[in-house]
């Protein structure tokens, strides 16, 4: 078996409500959802979910390759990257045709990738995660409740820009889950996404933990800031939770030798192969995993094979536009179907007949803010309390550093 060659699609999550965290918000709840598909002499096609930035660079390491030697082929392109490095967008790239060889390989020996990465449980404990910063009250609490019919007893909060607003809905989702669960109490964690400096985050939490009980803060501060990470793990009883944003092994090696991580993040568009090797990391280490991403699929089916997965994240309970995923939530858990390889199917005329993605707006929640981290007060300092977030205005679609969709950018004979 070769690979043959690639194609982009772009898609979209349509959430029907705002999205987003402490540096922005999709006001309209269009978020764009890159897609690498990966063909073979033998017809068999792999998916990745994952940006395309420098693609026909990294492509280079894999073009007629057989793709059942993932492991070795991901770090050929590793290699190809070594000069400029592999750092952002383009860690992404690699991580999206990796997950799509993952796929091929599952596909080609007739197993979903669980099995085939020695999953014994297709069940992977889940948390809800609303990008609910947007969000008012009623809607939040409404969101949550949705949430709570599909057995979610743990929830993370979008927050970080007003400490009192943020302890009121935290309470909320709190309310929302206990009733749920029969008064049992639910596991609760904030998100800020790096918006505070080290004192405000000891400050922040603090407060919060006259209150309640939180299991993490996630990102309090910058996500390569060590000594700040572990400063402020020293000042709260809740656990740090980082690595969302970090690309390669080399990048968390500070943070854990500072002890400045108490769970172990990684991005779903990071792709499979870094995920074990990161969850290797933590286990070594006595720390626990956690995907981060919207339905990440490659994840959810290798979370199964590592002994120290503590649990997933889970956004929106629909897939894509135009994809269909082999697995459904019960019970509190992500559970995989028995589908060959990922169990993805990607519908291009759907894809092609749906909404545009729209531009990055200034004020998205990929911008980092002007003041984020340099704020004396609360941001929602005289703003209606309905109203307390940053809300990006829709722009005109545009193809943001995406390739047309369909293109097929290279074929090898067989």
């Amino acid at each position: 078996m070769r690979i043959t060659g690639y194609r982009t699609l772009t898609t979209v999550q349509e959430w029907g409500r705002p999205v987003g965290d402490a540096n922005g918000v999709f006001a309209d709840g269009v978020v764009p959802v890159p897609i690498v598909v990966v063909d073979t002499d033998e017809g068999i096609r792999g998916v990745g979910i994952g940006p395309s930035v420098e693609i026909e660079r990294i492509f280079a390491a894999i073009d007629g390759e057989d793709p059942r030697a993932v492991t070795t082929l991901y770090d050929r392109m590793l290699r190809h990257t070594f000069k400029a490095g592999h750092a952002g967008p383009v860690f992404g790239t690699i991580g999206a045709l990796d997950t799509a060889l993952w796929d091929i390989k599952a596909q080609a020996a007739g197993e979903p990738l669980w099995r085939l990465l020695g999953g014994r449980d297709r069940r992977v404990p889940a948390y809800a995660s609303g990008l609910d910063i947007g969000l008012t009250d009623d809607e939040l609490v409404k969101a949550y409740q949705e949430y709570a019919q599909y057995g979610l007893r743990a929830a993370k909060l979008k927050g970080g820009l007003d400490i009192e607003r943020d302890r009121h809905r935290l309470c909320l989702i709190r309310d929302v889950l206990t009733e749920a669960g029969q008064g049992r109490r639910p596991g609760l964690m904030l998100d800020v996404n790096e918006a505070w400096t080290r004192k405000q985050a000891v400050r922040h939490v603090s407060e919060i933990e006259r209150v309640l009980d939180l299991i993490w803060i996630e990102e309090p501060v910058r996500r390569w800031d060590a000594e700040g990470l572990a400063t402020v793990g020293r000042g709260i009883r809740a656990s740090v939770a980082t690595g969302e944003n970090l690309t390669g092994l080399e990048q968390y090696r500070p943070l854990i030798a500072a002890g400045a991580v108490d769970i172990i993040q990684t991005a779903a568009v990071w792709g499979v192969t870094h995920f074990l090797r990161a969850s290797a990391l933590a286990h070594a280490h006595d720390l626990p995993i956690s995907p981060i991403g919207n339905s990440p699929v490659g994840l959810l089916h290798a979370a199964t094979s590592v002994p120290n997965h503590l649990t997933s994240e889970l956004q929106d309970l629909r897939p894509p536009v135009g994809l269909t995923v082999d697995l459904h939530v019960e019970d509190g858990a992500f559970v995989l179907g028995d589908s060959p390889g990922l169990g993805i199917h990607v519908d291009e005329r759907v894809i092609a007949a749906g909404r545009r993605p729209q531009a990055h707006p200034d004020d998205s929640p990929n911008v980092r803010p002007e003041q984020a981290g340099r704020r004396l007060l609360a941001e929602a300092d005289g703003v209606p309390p309905h109203r307390r977030w940053p809300v990006a205005a829709p722009t005109p679609a545009s193809r943001d550093n995406h390739e047309p969709d369909g293109q097929i950018h290279r074929t090898v004979a067989s």
